[in-house]
């Protein structure tokens, strides 16, 4: 039987990535995004694939959503929590807290808000899966990106907590921690960086990589590719871990 596949804020990025790669391994994919184009788009690329808009952020879109996601996919076996949005790049002192407060809703609320409504599914499949994202912040903290590292770390604290609560009914429950991954996102994330301290956009790539033992940004096929081998059965024994992909990241 294909594996039945949710995954949030899936339309473009690293998210579509996931979709792409559990798709090609024959699951049943639903996402879930905010941007109704990037949907059009996947559910044109992506044959078989069930998108529908969802405001993160919203807590009855969230309860309309997953029950939606498990009957359309007929069950549920995976749930990837891709949701997440960078903020602003300001030190804490200046930090807006109607935008903190938007960062939490969205990177750690919202996951706790799907977690909680798709537990009773995942504990009906023969191997329910968790994997949520975090980030290379939430292992050493983000200068000037407070409520981002705060929620990536509390995702962490979140992952091993489902992980000890749910290895009883056979779900494993992990956390990907990528690095600088290729896309829009890192670029404003430089574009912050470079605003807030004066340098160039050359500079901040290049202090960027030197904090790395490998010189690259991160493929996001490379992390999808992770997340499909934590769903399978070659990851069984794996289980309220952290996994960095981040090219030998040693400090932000």
């Amino acid at each position: 039987m294909p594996q039945r596949v949710l995954i949030t804020a899936a339309a473009a990025g690293i998210g579509r990535e996931f979709a792409r790669a559990f798709a090609a391994t024959g699951a049943r994919v639903f996402v879930c995004d905010i941007d109704l184009a990037a949907l059009e788009e996947i559910a044109k690329e992506i044959p078989g694939v069930i998108a529908r808009p969802c405001d993160l952020s919203r807590r009855a879109d969230i309860e309309a959503m997953v029950p939606d996601a498990v009957a359309r996919l007929g069950g549920l076996d995976v749930l990837i929590n891709n949701a997440g949005i960078s903020g602003m790049t300001l030190p804490v002192a200046d930090y807006p807290p109607d935008d903190w407060d938007k960062v939490v809703a969205v990177n750690l609320t919202a996951m706790f808000d799907v977690t909680r409504l798709a537990i009773p599914h995942l504990k009906q499949s023969k191997a329910g899966i968790i994997i949520n994202m975090s980030s290379v912040a939430g292992r050493f903290g983000f200068r000037n990106r407070s409520p981002y590292a705060a929620t990536k770390w509390g995702v962490i604290g979140f992952t091993k907590t489902l992980a000890i609560e749910l290895g009883e009914f056979g779900i494993r429950a992990n956390a990907i921690a990528p690095g600088a991954v290729e896309g829009d996102r890192i670029e404003r994330v430089f574009a912050g960086r470079a605003q807030i301290s004066g340098r160039t956009l050359t500079e901040v790539r290049a202090a960027a990589m030197a904090e790395q033992s490998i010189k690259a940004m991160i493929d996001p096929k490379d992390i999808a590719a992770l997340a499909v081998f934590l769903a399978s059965d070659a990851g069984k024994s794996i289980s309220g871990q952290v996994l960095p992909i981040d090219n030998d990241r040693q400090r932000t």
